[in-house]
């Protein structure tokens, strides 16, 4: 998975078009709310990533480039 998928993906998860910055602070800003890292986590469920969200560091939910990483 590309970082452009990943914010292709936020951007449905979270419905608002979301800046290519790597560095913008996707909890703090409040794009990324509980809501949608749910959903996100599903939707990455469906494409085979098993993610398990209480085994997670949440900054890595921070910013494009932490999910990225997680992913990896």
């Amino acid at each position: 998975m590309t970082k452009e998928d990943i914010l292709r993906l936020l951007s449905e998860v979270c419905d608002t078009k979301l800046p290519a910055d790597d560095d913008i602070d996707l909890i703090e800003s409040g794009i990324l709310d509980s809501y949608a890292m749910i959903e996100l986590f599903s939707k990455f469920e469906d494409l085979g990533y098993d993610i398990q969200p209480t085994r997670i560091d949440r900054n890595k939910l921070r910013s494009v480039q932490g999910i990225w990483e997680l992913l990896e």
